[in-house]
């Protein structure tokens, strides 16, 4: 092993920096918490990159006999806590490499230089006195304009190391901290308004966990959209920088925040710690970097911990009301909160399937920890959507009552939930068709929570049901605001824009989304769909039968697609798509609106209202746009359809 009469400057390996003589390790140019022996433990390893350092060295070096009983204990916390910190792991090494019943060795390259020692110091003893350890004040920030540049030194002998390694890091402490009091009241950071919580990494090292660093993520985000002063981008955009690379600064142009939070979570048996930092990209700042430890019992105190720190540290003037949403921490079973991200994980995937497994995952939440608001909330959402138009495959009168039931406790619960407010909405306004108390129900939650972008997108749905085309867009472009990359909210831009009759601006919209994400299949059906009222049907059915293909023939894409044949002239192809929806119709529950509008692209009107009214007792979900669907123009005239319209009792 080199000698240890040399120290390093800075060195750099990855994107992390390592001052040994400023006792420093930073990631980004954030500074990171790493108690004084893991740091050690990188240190040797740094003077001796590609080499085996092995754990008797470590041992001498590190570990003197006298003053440290446990040394494989403690070396092999040291190492951990050291890989947790670069994000490395054991079984695939980036960094520290394990040498088995050896040692260990650094393995990413190393840049900097190593100098020779110019004085040695040597610490002083007093005869007869035993080393204390003294405990390490919290790490904190000290300004690079007035950060000290000590001499160059070599490391001490290995019977003196601990003493002068604790004297050396007390002392960077006591400095920083006069000048971080100096600091943090002459050149505070300016005030954040906005920010983004970028996907949490899984360091596990286990993809079948990463429904749960994806739940972290999104819990900690609906945390910090509990304050309203404080504009957080929503989790669809949030997610699609997943596996990204892409610079801070270029991630906060792009979405227009001040500031960007970014962690790690590692889950081991039933205890998570959360690595979490706070940049201020608008100054250029890293205001903050902390570690959060707890059981899976305590992870809603946890997550709590971590909101409140990074409010702390943008300067977020919190109303009464704020501070009160921050403080609740209701007490979850680990089993229950596992399984509410298990289903929020699939509920987040939007398709019948995902639904279905949704569904039980929240319900088997909700038996496990019966006061747990958010698994009412969860149901009441795939509930609430999976009769609807664009999925269709369970009839209201079974969706209806378990999606009110579910909403109705989870608002008993907590009568402030944005979430379950909004799937209460959703049904009054799908099923119940109570048009004024849907109107209220999202007003409510938009007003409880400003940053749940859900609440403005199933708002301007009802608003574009109700004719009120501007009033639509608007809503859906708040939407938009807080989760400008969520595929949902583009696609549902385009589909306004369709039921407005607006459709070559339709066509671009639905365009834009497609090359978000070319495999979704509902931006191909409204894309059709719109080429189909413009009378393009060389375009319209290529998009159809992809949205068919994609969406593995579910009723509403094949509905669509013999429509759209029917229109063409191919009345066969719609014929025989529409034996199709029949012998489906036998297997399980098809929406009788879906056979209405094929009814209609076959100009048998008579039949296509009798549908209608079949789809009015069944109260079927695409009923509520009778007033603005362009598929079913043709009918408008007919003394049957202007009655089954009076009877729905639209506002006027």
């Amino acid at each position: 092993m080199g000698t240890s009469a040399t120290v390093s400057r800075v060195l750099h390996f990855g994107v992390f920096e390592v001052d040994l003589k400023a006792c420093e390790i930073r990631k980004h140019g954030v500074r990171l918490k790493l108690p004084e022996q893991p740091f050690q433990v990188l240190s040797v390893l740094l003077e001796n990159p590609g080499e085996i350092v092995t754990r008797d060295e470590l041992r001498t070096r590190l570990w003197p006999s006298d003053t440290f009983v446990d040394f494989d204990h403690g070396l092999n916390n040291a190492v951990m806590r050291l890989r947790e910190v670069l994000g490395d792991s054991s079984e695939n090494p980036r960094f520290v490499e394990t040498i088995p019943r050896r040692g260990y060795r650094f393995i990413a390259p190393v840049a900097g230089s190593l100098l020779p020692a110019a004085s040695t110091i040597q610490p002083q003893e007093e005869s007869g006195q035993v080393p204390v350890e003294v405990a390490k004040p919290e790490p904190v920030e000290m300004p690079a304009e007035v950060r000290s540049k000590p001499a160059d030194r070599p490391w001490p002998s290995t019977g003196r190391l601990a003493v002068v390694g604790a004297g050396i890091l007390l002392a960077c402490l006591l400095v920083a901290a006069a000048f971080y009091r100096y600091h943090r009241t002459a050149i505070a950071p300016a005030q954040s308004k906005s920010l983004i919580v970028l996907p949490l990494e899984n360091l596990s090292g286990d993809k079948d966990q990463d429904y749960f660093a994806d739940g972290m993520t999104d819990d900690l985000i609906a945390n910090l959209a509990k304050i309203h002063s404080l504009r957080v981008i929503s989790r669809s955009t949030a997610m699609s920088y997943k596996g990204t690379h892409k610079p801070l600064s270029q991630i906060a142009s792009e979405l227009n925040v001040d500031a960007v939070v970014e962690g790690t979570v590692l889950r081991v048996g039933d205890r998570v710690r959360i690595t979490a930092e706070l940049v201020q990209v608008s100054t250029d700042r890293h205001l903050w970097a902390d570690t959060y430890e707890s059981q899976m019992g305590d992870i809603l105190a946890l997550q709590n911990r971590v909101s409140s720190a990074i409010v702390n540290e943008i300067r977020i003037n919190l109303t009464p009301a704020d501070v009160e949403r921050l403080a609740k921490t209701p007490a979850v079973a680990p089993e229950a909160y596992e399984n509410y991200l298990k289903g929020r994980y699939y509920w987040n995937k939007r398709s019948d399937e995902n639904l279905t497994r949704a569904i039980g995952y929240f319900e088997e939440a909700t038996h496990q920890a019966p006061n747990y608001s958010l698994a009412y909330a969860g149901l009441a959402d795939c509930y609430a959507i999976i009769s609807a138009e664009i999925f269709g495959t369970m009839s209201a009168s079974k969706a209806a009552p378990q999606a009110k039931a579910a909403a109705l406790h989870a608002l008993e619960l907590d009568p402030t939930l944005a979430e379950a407010e909004t799937s209460l909405a959703t049904v009054r306004f799908n099923y119940d068709w109570d048009w004024n108390g849907a109107a209220a129900g999202f007003d409510k939650a938009i007003k409880d929570n400003p940053a749940y972008a859900t609440a403005y997108q199933r708002y301007s749905l009802y608003l574009m049901a109700m004719g009120r085309t501007e009033d639509s867009v608007e809503q859906i472009n708040k939407a938009r605001e807080l989760d400008p990359l969520s595929i949902s909210i583009n696609f549902s831009l385009g589909w306004r824009f369709y039921m407005a009759r607006q459709y070559d601006r339709a066509i671009q919209q639905l365009r834009n989304t497609l090359e978000m994400d070319p495999s979704y299949e509902l931006p191909h059906l409204v894309l059709g769909l719109s080429y189909a009222q413009k009378g393009d049907f060389s375009l319209a059915l290529p998009e159809l039968r992809k949205a068919v293909e994609l969406s593995h023939g579910t009723p509403l894409m094949v509905s669509a697609l013999a429509t759209s044949y029917a229109r063409s002239g191919d009345k066969d192809e719609a014929e025989k798509l529409l034996a199709d929806l029949i012998s489906e119709s036998k297997k399980q529950y098809v929406s009788p609106y879906y056979f209405a509008l094929v009814y209609v692209g076959l100009g048998q009107r008579d039949r296509a209202i009798d549908f209608l009214e079949q789809a009015f007792a069944d109260r079927s979900n695409g009923l509520v746009f009778l007033k603005v669907e362009p598929a079913l123009d043709d009918l408008r005239s007919n003394s049957r359809f202007v009655a089954l319209e009076q009877k729905l009792n639209f506002p006027r």
